[in-house]
Formats: structure tokens, C-alpha cells, sequence
């Protein structure tokens, strides 16, 4: 594979840039907890006063939640954005923080032992997650407590921003592997007994997505996670750090079927539902801490009737 070209940093690339690393300086001296406090209040002026998108997302709730009345729709969609910026912030200066108070964040865990039982067998391990909760600090606290992760991204326009937010995970213990090497990145970890992880709710281009379901609707869903999985026959767990009414975290571990089709793109397409299916029983259990913002039903097959499109 080529080697990625990588554009010289435009004018405004490193105005992005500065700001974003003078966000970090100003918000260094809080606590993580402080700081994620202050993205929490920014983030919510998104949906109150400037309205980011909150005709969307309102929407969107509304289509996942039929029963929800008005008010809980907008109660759902301020604490989302509201998420979104602690998210933000945690990401930024995660870096920062020593292993004990990345620890000291989480008030416990469900279902923890699946996934160290899971990476004891020394064969490797298929993470899946979505954008629910905090995905920054569930990579970090997994990392914290020593388990060998890596996570699948995506390069950033920005190059500088780009290799910013390398940098801070892999000073968190956190290998990155971008998209543009996973094909030869992943069976390597997964031989050297690693746990790689995918956010796995935000559709891909070509044969890397199929069509499943999500709250009723088709929506295009990345399928690596389910390939890698079946081809090596590994474990397969949902994991996500839910906020809770404290504003600790609780981190959750879940098993996820590998679908037994004899058929093997049923097979892909069969684990694919599974893992959404998880992602979507977790968004179930806590809405406001799901990222709306994300179009999530934008692209879907041509002949979807009308009442399933993209709310």
C-alpha cells in the first residue's frame, strides 16, 4: 500500500491548531472532572442558544423514541450536546492525567472479567463501541488498567490537529491505527495478543459497510470489526464508559455473537447486526449520552420506502 501524502498545513489548519492547543493549556491546572465540567456547559450552548443542528438531532430522537413526549426529546438532545463537549474536552487533555485519576473517574465496572478472561487467551480481541458515553476515556481507562489496546481512526483534514490527538493516545498507552494501515496493522496485533478497537456506528464507503438496521431504520454500518473477528474466530465484546448521575463513569463489558453462517458475507452481515444491535440496546438504556449529531441514516439502500428514510 501507498504511503499516505500528507498536505503541507494550510493557514487555517494552524489557526485550528492554536486554538486547540490553547484549549489545552488554559484547561491544564482543572481536574478532569472540572474540565469536563466546563466542555459540558460550552457544549450545551450548541443546542441552546445556536441551535447547531438541534432541529436534526431533535428528529432523530424523535424516531428513535416515539413514545418520548416533547419535552423528554429536548431534555435527551441538550444533555447530548451537553456530552458531546465533555467528550471533546476529555479527549484534549486526557494526555495530562496521571493513570490514578483516570482510574479514580470510573466508580465501577459490569462485566469486566469477560474482557480480561478474553485477553488472557493471548489470541487477540474484537472491541466494538459507539459513540455513546465517553469513547475517549473507555480507550484510556482500559489502557489504564493494562490492557493492550489499540484503536482503529480516521485521519484528520488537519494534519497538525491530526497528529495532536495521536500523540495524546499514545501517551495514554493507546496504539493508534489509522484506517489507511489497518489491513496489515490489525493482523498484527491481533497476533501479538492486542485488543483493537472499533466505533462501529458510523457508516464507511464501498464493500467496508453493509445495511443493517439501527432503531428500525437502514443505515450503513462499518463491517470490519465483523471480518476481522470471523476470519481469526476471536472474541468478539461491546465496551463503553457511561456517565453516571454523579458524573463518574461506569464501564461496561458485554459479549457479542459471532453469527455461525455457513455462507460467509451472511456471516459478516449477520455479526454486523449483532454489534449494532448492542450499540443500540446501550443507546436504549441512556439516549442522552448518544452522539445525534451524526447523520446516521444518511446513507441508505435506493429502495428504502419513504417511512424508513433518514428522519
Amino acid at each position: 500500500m501507498a504511503e499516505r501524502e500528507v498536505k503541507p498545513p494550510t493557514l487555517m489548519h494552524r489557526v485550528e491548531y492554536a486554538l486547540l492547543r490553547l484549549v489545552a493549556t488554559l484547561l491544564r491546572p482543572f481536574s478532569l472532572r472540572t474540565a469536563s465540567g466546563v466542555g459540558a456547559v460550552v457544549g450545551g450552548w450548541g443546542y441552546w442558544p445556536f441551535r447547531v443542528r438541534a432541529d436534526r438531532v431533535e428528529r432523530y430522537i424523535r424516531a428513535a423514541f416515539p413514545e418520548f413526549s416533547e419535552q423528554r426529546v429536548r431534555d435527551v438532545a441538550r444533555e447530548s450536546y451537553r456530552g458531546l463537549g465533555r467528550v471533546t474536552i476529555e479527549g484534549i487533555i486526557l494526555s495530562k492525567e496521571p493513570r490514578e485519576s483516570i482510574l479514580a473517574a470510573f466508580s465501577g465496572t459490569e462485566g469486566w472479567e469477560k474482557l480480561e478472561a478474553a485477553v488472557a487467551e493471548g489470541r487477540g480481541v474484537v472491541l466494538v463501541s459507539g459513540h455513546i458515553g465517553s469513547w475517549e476515556l473507555a480507550a484510556a481507562y482500559m489502557a489504564a488498567r493494562g490492557i493492550p489496546i489499540d484503536a482503529i481512526a480516521m485521519h484528520m483534514a488537519n494534519p497538525l490537529s491530526d497528529s495532536f490527538v495521536r500523540r495524546t493516545r499514545e501517551r495514554l498507552g493507546i496504539k493508534v491505527i489509522f484506517d489507511d494501515e489497518a489491513v496489515r496493522a490489525i493482523p498484527r496485533a491481533f497476533r501479538d495478543g492486542r485488543a483493537v478497537g472499533f466505533l462501529s456506528d458510523q457508516g464507511a464507503l464501498g464493500l467496508a459497510s453493509t445495511f443493517v438496521d439501527f432503531f428500525g431504520r437502514p443505515a450503513k454500518t462499518p463491517r470490519g470489526a465483523a471480518v476481522f473477528a470471523l476470519r481469526s474466530k476471536l472474541p468478539m465484546l461491546f465496551v463503553a464508559a457511561i456517565r453516571q448521575p454523579d458524573q463518574s463513569y461506569r464501564f461496561i463489558v458485554r459479549d457479542v455473537a459471532l453469527a455461525e453462517d455457513a455462507d460467509r458475507e451472511t456471516a459478516v452481515d449477520n455479526t454486523v447486526r449483532n454489534y449494532t444491535k448492542a450499540i443500540e440496546d446501550c443507546v436504549r438504556e441512556h439516549p442522552e449520552q448518544y452522539f445525534w449529531q451524526h447523520r446516521r441514516w444518511k446513507r441508505q439502500p435506493p429502495d428504502t420506502p419513504p417511512h424508513l428514510r433518514e428522519p
